[in-house]
């Protein structure tokens, strides 16, 4: 049923220009065009068109724009046409803006750190679960803007630096959250990289970038049907997102968005130039889209076809994801959301997102003959930091804390003695522990950025404080992204766990107690060093005279390290398991550009676990792309001693890359190189290929 809805939502909304998509017809709404009722036919657009037809001017004004009522967005219900109110809600890591007795997920970046899209689908799903139990029929999510800032602070919403790895993602997270029959709106459309001055911030992007690394995820969000895309708070080549005619038009032109764009609360900045640029909603107010866009279409500013352009989108997106057809959830934001099976689902995803980043002589997992824990710090009791802040944030109800989760899995048998981070006796709590768990954590929210990537707060002292009166030492960091971690060579053991949400406790305890074989990888990288990634411009970040020049291009991310030769702390892609894997025998076949790639991974531990293979392809130095470029992964589970054949299929859009010249992608001519491996610095397998 849901394999089904998908292939709907594919065929309606989703056919761009480089979609596999065939035989799709849409019919185009232009300034000319007559709304009618004269022919019959399924698809959302037309029921779309059918109904417009009928509407009166002000029924079609309430649905461009928003109105009061119990969500952070609102449209009024219109019981004439039986359609229903549009209950708009934050947000990417589970019901938000206050709202009680909602599970508090995972943030999107932890779950991206999973690399397993059934992880993602799963996350989308429980989360519109939730929003319907509330009343809410879209939800405002997921935010795939890139990670381009270390220091960004809603880098914990966000699905990574890399587009192939956000853009696989996407897809998952729009088909889950849909699967319910409610809305996804992919967000913040476009170039939304810092919080820091975003509102006055002109991103000035080069073409070639924002194709190849800023809207890919968008495509891939319009591709998988998503219903409503949100334009952002600041400006895109000194013109406002909300009312860019260029981008706007890339979006639906160029990439065959069938849906409406509405704007980021506050966001829209006038009525004409907006309306004409393409903006098919204003939140959360008619300030721009109420009298004064009756006023405009009467005066001839804004055709007519253009309002009916923005309802006929609307209810399109409506009709598609199944608004219009299904009984519309009847709950209210005081209802209980929360349920056993979403708190399973959020500590599954939690347990495959832990990033197990470094485990020498194998201190890990926790054995049975273990008789004495030491845990530390505040992150593990006194305050735990498991989600980020500002419209992402999840009020944490019920949260399992680090010390509840390993002293509840420890037993009685097992002696489980805590310090918190400014108790003067750590190093004689710790020194006679079997092993030591320091809990660190860093924090970040929307509307400003991190100011370091340090973990601050005397962590880092507390952390050599404990290495130093015991060697058996495991570090659990809480982050909403990067991170400095200085004294990675001092403790053998560290795990990311980012940031899990409630099931905090549980879920590291199935990590460390080994019920849960680790397989997260990284999603950013790691630097060594704070700034070490090139922003050295303030140019480029935050930008001067509000004006944030994106002179780095295509380096974003591992790019950069790449490029430079940089050795970042630990790179992105990277992730261990309690295993160990073996590659071995690529075979690559097919005609170029149509390539399939073959090679065998083989557990060679004592475990079973999970491999995240990834394909990352270098380019012709003609192309002038970065050394190596992620372009595709699984996860496949193996058991102890067992191998399995993997296989990566590559087309025409994986070998090309956006020509400015032509304004269109074009396949690269020369040679080529096929690597495979376990992360962006852990390539094991080499296979060259030359285009034809």
């Amino acid at each position: 049923m849901k394999k089904n809805l998908i292939t709907l939502l594919l065929a309606v909304i989703g056919c761009s220009i480089i979609s596999t998509c065939q035989g799709v017809k849409f019919p185009i709404l232009d300034n000319n065009e007559e709304i009618t009722s004269s022919s019959v036919k399924d698809t959302p657009r037309d029921r779309a068109l059918k109904l417009v037809a009928q509407m009166s001017q002000q029924e079609k004004l309430a649905m461009v724009s928003g109105s009061s009522g119990p969500y952070v967005g609102n449209t009024p219900v219109n019981t004439r046409l039986n359609i229903p109110a549009l209950n708009l809600e934050d947000g990417p890591q589970g019901v938000a803006d206050g709202m009680r007795d909602t599970t508090a997920y995972p943030s999107a970046l932890t779950v991206v750190a999973t690399w397993n899209t059934s992880m993602m689908y799963l996350f989308g799903e429980n989360m519109a679960q939730e929003q319907k139990t509330k009343g809410t029929n879209i939800l405002l999510g997921p935010m795939v803007n890139i990670a381009r800032i270390p220091y960004g602070g809603r880098n914990f919403e966000s699905f990574g630096e890399d587009p192939t790895l956000s853009s696989k993602m996407v897809v998952a997270s729009v088909q889950g959250i849909q699967s319910q029959n409610v809305m996804a709106t992919v967000k913040h459309f476009v170039d939304n990289n810092q919080e820091l001055n975003r509102t006055l911030t002109s991103a000035n992007v080069p073409k070639r970038a924002q194709w190849e690394i800023y809207y890919p995820a968008f495509q891939a969000a319009v591709e998988a049907g998503v219903g409503a895309v949100m334009c952002s708070y600041n400006r895109i080549n000194d013109t406002y997102a909300c009312e860019n005619s260029q981008t706007i038009s890339d979006l639906k032109d160029r990439m065959g968005f069938q849906g409406f764009v509405m704007s980021d609360w506050g966001a829209t900045h006038s009525t004409v130039a907006s309306a004409l640029a393409g903006l098919d909603q204003q939140m959360p107010d008619n300030s721009y889209f109420g009298q004064a866009l009756a006023d405009a279409i009467t005066n001839g500013q804004v055709p007519q076809s253009r309002l009916d352009d923005m309802v006929t989108r609307i209810l399109t997106a409506a009709y598609a994801v199944g608004i219009m057809d299904t009984e519309q959830p009847t709950g209210n934001p005081s209802d209980p959301a929360m349920s056993p099976s979403h708190t399973a689902a959020a500590r599954a995803i939690a347990d495959e997102a832990s990033v197990l980043l470094q485990n020498y002589d194998n201190i890990l997992p926790i054995t049975a003959d273990i008789t004495k824990i030491a845990v530390v710090g505040d992150d593990a009791s006194v305050h735990p930091i498991a989600t980020g802040g500002g419209s992402g944030g999840v009020i944490t109800n019920n949260l399992v804390s680090p010390l509840s989760g390993i002293t509840a899995r420890a037993g009685s048998s097992v002696n489980v003695v805590y310090a918190n981070s400014s108790n003067p006796e750590i190093a004689s709590v710790v020194a006679d522990a079997d092993i030591v768990i320091v809990f660190v954590a860093t924090t970040s929210s929307e509307g400003s950025d991190r100011s370091s990537l340090s973990l601050g707060n005397g962590q880092d002292e507390l952390v050599n404080t404990v290495a130093t009166a015991n060697p058996n030492v495991v570090v659990v960091v809480h982050t909403p992204g990067a991170v400095m971690m200085p004294w990675s060579g001092e403790v053998p053991a560290i795990i990311c766990a980012f940031m899990p949400g409630i099931v905090d406790g549980d879920a590291i305890a199935d990590v460390l107690f080994g019920d849960v074989n680790p397989s997260g990888h990284l999603p950013v990288t790691f630097p060594m060093f704070e700034n070490e990634i090139g922003l050295k411009s303030v140019e480029q970040y935050p930008g001067i005279d509000n004006d944030a020049e994106y002179t780095e291009e295509l380096l974003v991310g591992y790019r950069w390290y790449d490029a430079y030769g940089y050795e970042p702390r630990f790179p992105f892609g990277h992730g261990l398991t309690y295993s160990a894997f073996n590659y071995s025998d690529i075979h690559v076949s097919g005609s170029f550009p149509n390539v399939t790639v073959q090679f065998t991974v083989t557990n060679i531990g004592k475990y079973d676990a999970q491999a995240v293979p990834q394909l990352y392809l270098s380019f012709p130095p003609s192309a002038g792309e970065p050394p190596v470029v992620l372009r595709d992964f699984t996860k496949v589970a193996i058991a102890a001693g067992e191998s399995q054949t993997v296989e990566f299929t590559l087309d025409q859009m994986d070998f090309s890359i956006f020509d400015v010249t032509q304004d269109n992608w074009v396949v690269a001519k020369g040679g080529f190189t096929i690597f495979v491996g376990d992360s962006s610095r852990d390539l094991r397998l080499v296979s060259l290929l030359v285009s034809k």
